[in-house]
Order: C-alpha cells, then structure tokens, then sequence
C-alpha cells in the first residue's frame, strides 16, 4: 500500500524536471535499504532474541512502520475528485491469480515445477488471462483502463520485471555464493552489498539531479551499459577466486553494477509516468509495483535456482562457477530490459532541456 502512494505523490507534487529530481532521491534510500536489510536481519540472527534465530529480522519492520505512521502526516493530500468503487470482483481475481503464480516460484525450485507446483502455476496464469477479460467489461476497472492506450505503457511493465528479476535474483546469489561458498556469516555477507548501495545511491543522485534533464531516455541504454559491463567483471572476480575464498575483486564489479542500476532507475520511472493523467497515477504506480515484486521473485527463483543446482554438490569450486553461470543468465535480462525500455513511449518535454 505504500509504495505505489509514495511514487503517486511525487508525480502529484512534482513536474517537469523537477520530478525527475524527486524520483532520482528514491535511489539512494533504495541504496540504504538495500544494505541496512541484510545489516540489521544479520545483527538480529547473531543476537538470536528470545532463541528467535533468523525470525527476529522480522522484528526489522516494527521501527520502519513506526516511522512511516509518523511521517505520513506531513505528506499532502491528494486524491481524487470523486471517490471511486471498489472492483470486489478484479481485486479477488488478481489477488488469487498472482498468489497462485508466486507461491510455487518461492516454495520449490524449477525442477519441481513439472509437478503440482507447475499445475499451481498454470492456474495462476488462466486467472489473471481472466482478470484481464473481466477489467475490460467492468464498470468500475480495477486498473484504469487509459493505462494501457498510453504507447510504451506495457513496454515499462516488461522492462520493470525484467530489471528487476536481475537485480534481485543477482543479489540473493552474491549473498548465497558468500555463505554457502565462501562459508562467510550473514553480517559480513550484507555487508559486501555496500558497494553495490553506495554505487546506486550516488549514480541514482547524479542521474535524477542532472543527467535525466541533459539526456532524457537515453539514460536507460547507458545505465544499463554500465550495468551490463560490470557483469563480466563478477564473472572475472569469481574465476579469480581462489575455492572457498572471499571475491574480494567482486566488490568493484558490484560497484559497477549499481552505478548502472542507479543510472537506469530514475530516467525509466521518468518515462513510465510521463504521459499520464493525474488520475491514473495511482493505478499506474500499483500496477509497476506490482510487476516489480512479481519480477523480483522470478528472479530470486530462477536466478536462484540457477546457483543451487549448480552448487549442489557442496563443492566450494562448484559454488564459484554457478555464480558465473547466474552472472551470465543476467547478462540475457539485460538484454531484455533494453529491448523493453527501447519500446517505451516518446520522449518527455524535459527531455529536450539542456543544461549548461
């Protein structure tokens, strides 16, 4: 619920370049986050509260939602003129159709999906194809149909699961390679993904301050190229690395990857949300939301499954080069990316504004 209000009230309280400033600032607390997670759920399993192990990083959420009540009372309102209905009928559909779908992706590996887990996953999909046919005879759609008239709409919902499918699925195996390979403990492990946040964090600034205004779409193709390039470097890193040693030339191969990340991430929500009505702002931020957890658990499961069945054996040398294979698997996601961010829409006025 809370993330599809924060990118609707920016595009709500914001314009022009101005939004592309205010998106870009979502990407360095991405980058905090992304390290402050695994930081604090490894801090909290070693304190092993209450003999609690790992279930205490669940204790993570009680401060951040204490905040975020707090918080939210300085933010402005904004709705819409008219309140809508609720679609009971879409909302019980999409609910089911997309449970349905991830529930065997993160309860068994892919090998399993031949069996009842891959029937689960098939009836997923039959309901969300229905769920589809439903919005489009609905009174009162779920998803505002406007949406998808908007050119390169569909575009962004593809480049955003692909992106990230990577981006999460290549984290998991870094951390995984770490504690199963290299037999490190989850606070060092969390703590190797800092070049990677810090990388995000500061390219994401620089890219919504400044270089989103000066090249507009272009952004995408040369974050993802930066991104693209820091891939081969982790597969250098790993090959380099000693059986059951720390990657430690992985650490400048993960900075580069987040550089490109934090280049990509503020010009595609630009373009994404560009074109559209205020009131399809809301609709529209679930509905990416959305495809950005269902991408990111596909590629925790893929990705995933990709490092585990290759590092099965237990062997530390095996270990390293399923964590190549997984760096190549991600090369091909980009390659999806850039072939769906290249169909999305025209470019945006602020595109066209050059800086001195």
């Amino acid at each position: 619920m809370i993330v599809p209000q924060t990118i609707g009230l920016i595009k709500a309280m914001f314009s022009g370049a101005e939004t592309a400033k205010a998106l870009g600032s979502i990407g360095p607390v991405m980058g905090l986050a992304a390290v402050c997670g695994p930081v604090l759920g490894g801090v909290l399993t070693h304190a092993d509260l209450f003999g609690s192990s790992w279930r205490a990083a669940f204790l993570v959420n009680v401060p951040v939602a204490a905040v975020v009540l707090v918080l939210s009372r300085k933010l402005p309102e904004n709705r819409a003129p008219a309140r809508p209905a609720l679609d009971w009928p879409g909302t019980a559909l999409v609910a089911t159709g997309t449970g349905l779908v991830v529930y065997p992706l993160i309860g068994t590996g892919l090998a399993e999906l031949r069996s009842g887990s891959g029937l689960l996953l098939a009836a997923g999909l039959l309901v969300l194809v229905v769920f589809v046919r439903q919005q489009r005879r609905s009174a009162c759609p779920l998803l505002e149909p406007g949406l998808f008239t908007h050119r390169g709409f569909t575009a962004a919902l593809a480049a955003s699961t692909a992106f990230f499918a990577l981006t999460n699925g290549l984290l998991t195996v870094v951390v995984l390679q770490l504690q199963l390979g290299a037999h490190r403990g989850v606070l060092e492990s969390g703590l190797s993904l800092s070049p990677w946040s810090a990388g995000l964090a500061a390219a994401s600034w620089l890219a919504g301050a400044r270089l989103v205004r000066r090249y507009g779409r272009r952004m995408m193709p040369y974050g993802l190229g930066v991104l693209l390039a820091g891939l081969p470097a982790a597969v250098a890193a790993y090959r380099g690395t000693a059986p059951g040693a720390y990657p430690v030339a992985l650490l400048p191969a993960l900075a580069l990857i987040g550089v490109g990340a934090g280049l990509f991430t503020p010009a595609f929500f630009t373009l994404a949300l560009a074109p559209l009505r205020p009131q399809e702002v809301g609709s529209a931020a679930g509905l990416l939301n959305a495809v950005q957890q269902l991408g990111a658990t596909v590629g925790v499961a893929v990705l995933g499954s990709v490092y585990l069945s290759g590092a099965d054996t237990g062997d530390a040398a095996a270990s390293l080069r399923a964590a190549q294979t997984v760096c190549w698997v991600a090369v091909g996601l980009v390659g999806v990316t850039l072939a769906a961010s290249g169909r999305m829409g025209t470019d945006t006025p602020a595109e066209t504004e050059v800086s001195d």
